[in-house]
């Protein structure tokens, strides 16, 4: 005869169950609870006027939350429901069960206030002595904006749509006009018809004026990268007395193009070229990591396709936090960061640039890996100088150390944590919960290192 074990559902327990006993003691519910508890939230718990009926405690909110992030659960709705089916998240919110309003409405309200949370980890991190800042690699990922690209429309398109919208209108007035009004299909409203479309028309209008913003900014920041060639090219021709080779940089273009687009979802984000090849709506969410533990120690979030002007802003947010956190010693990037002007910012900041000036081969020579340069002549240029130190030995092994830090972190939360595209809209809210999104794998980071250092 088999031994089983017996399944009871209907026997009640004699003793009230305790939380404490649902999971084990080394489970990350447990770890994000002790860090929300060692953070000030003062800032979040003083917002609440103490009128009505009771709220739930900020600390309950963000720690379901940051559970949430840290395992794939984003929709206020899932965290609701999770609150009823998961053991760890009725451990997390003590069998209490915030409805989705409530936990949307918190992640909204306190979006700004995300970044400073996001620091007081790190200092955490640095109290428990996981953390010493050095060296930090810096790499972008294009992550999908709460829009869909087909929501996008060019400019040339809006164009076409005025004219088509504007003869419609004066077709509705002609008809309001007449006086006989049999040719007026049944059930159709004339003052609704107007009504819509003046409205389409209105958006239309804001949407070019947006447009048209963003082209004057677009050629000033051309403008200002073509006299810069310029000059350059002036310089080294007064230099070598000889003209320079190639056909000489052309002049941007003032204006709107047909091709300018704006979408009707989430206006702030841009269309982006993917990994894998094609165009999607997205934002360049920046993160610069710790070369040793793989935590996130700074974040930015840009509009812009490429990361070419991405070190100066890391640079200012890396210095802001220098206080608390301690000086950066190395910043190491791939080839997309290479510019004279990141450089001397990075040389201005007392950091050593490591950026890459060309793509690296995937399988070079086995001797180029053991031979050194030839000596740095005296009067180099700082350009020069990170060139000569990116081609030795030692700074071939220091610039590898990035694809093992930044690539990784951006793999794990993208494919392991499953946070592929925003649920918020607009650059300073996305801005905050890329924010959280970093502050969650700090923390999932800081459970699995700290058995290491006891």
């Amino acid at each position: 005869m088999s031994n089983f074990i017996l399944t009871d559902r209907k026997t009640d327990y004699l003793l009230p169950p305790s939380v404490d006993d649902w999971l084990t003691q080394d489970h990350l519910a447990r770890f994000v609870v002790e860090v929300i508890d060692g953070l000030d939230l003062s800032n979040l718990t003083r917002q609440y006027a103490g009128r009505g009926s009771k709220a739930h405690h900020p600390a309950t909110l963000l720690a379901i939350l940051v559970y949430g992030y840290c395992t794939g659960v984003f929709s206020s709705r899932k965290l609701e429901m999770a609150t009823h089916d998961s053991v760890a998240f009725r451990y997390i919110a003590a069998g209490s069960h915030p409805d989705h309003d409530t936990l949307a409405t918190f992640r909204r309200r306190f979006i700004d206030e995300l970044a400073g949370l996001f620091v007081q980890v790190l200092e955490m991190a640095t109290e428990m002595k996981l953390l010493k800042l050095g060296t930090v690699c810096l790499d972008g990922t294009k992550i999908h904006a709460n829009a869909s690209r087909h929501s996008a429309l060019s400019h040339g398109h809006i164009v076409k749509l005025e004219a088509q919208l504007k003869q419609e209108v004066q077709e509705l007035l002609a008809l309001a006009e007449a006086a006989d009004t049999a040719n007026i299909p049944d059930g159709m409203s004339l003052p609704k018809e107007l009504k819509l479309r003046e409205d389409r028309l209105a958006a239309m209008a804001t949407a070019k004026a947006t447009i048209a913003a963003r082209a004057a900014e677009r050629y000033a920041r051309e403008k200002a990268e073509f006299d810069e060639k310029m000059s350059k090219r002036e310089a080294r021709e007064k230099e070598t007395g000889k003209k320079p080779r190639g056909k000489p940089p052309a002049a941007p273009e003032s204006g709107v193009k047909d091709t300018d687009q704006i979408n009707l979802t989430d206006e702030e984000s841009r269309i982006m070229p993917v990994a894998g090849g094609g165009f999607e709506q997205c934002y360049n969410a920046q993160a610069g990591v710790d070369a040793d533990t793989m935590l996130v120690v700074a974040t930015t979030l840009t509009q812009a396709p490429n990361d070419k002007q991405q070190v100066e802003p890391m640079i200012k947010v890396l210095q802001e936090q220098a206080h608390k956190l301690g000086d950066v010693e190395i910043l190491i990037a791939d080839t997309g960061y290479c510019s004279q002007n990141n450089v001397k910012a990075c040389e201005e900041a007392k950091i050593e640039p490591l950026l890459s000036v060309a793509r690296q081969d995937h399988h070079p020579h086995w001797r180029e890996r053991f031979t050194e340069p030839a000596p740095l002549k005296t009067d180099a240029t700082p350009m020069e100088t990170m060139t000569h130190r990116l081609s030795t030995i030692a700074g071939k092994a220091a610039y590898a150390i990035r694809k093992q830090t930044v690539e990784p972190v951006f793999g794990i939360i993208k494919s392991v944590m499953g946070f592929r595209q925003f649920s918020l809209r607009g650059l300073r809210k996305v801005t905050g919960e890329w924010n959280l999104v970093c502050l969650a794998w700090n923390v999932k980071r800081m459970a699995v290192l700290r058995p290491k250092v006891g």
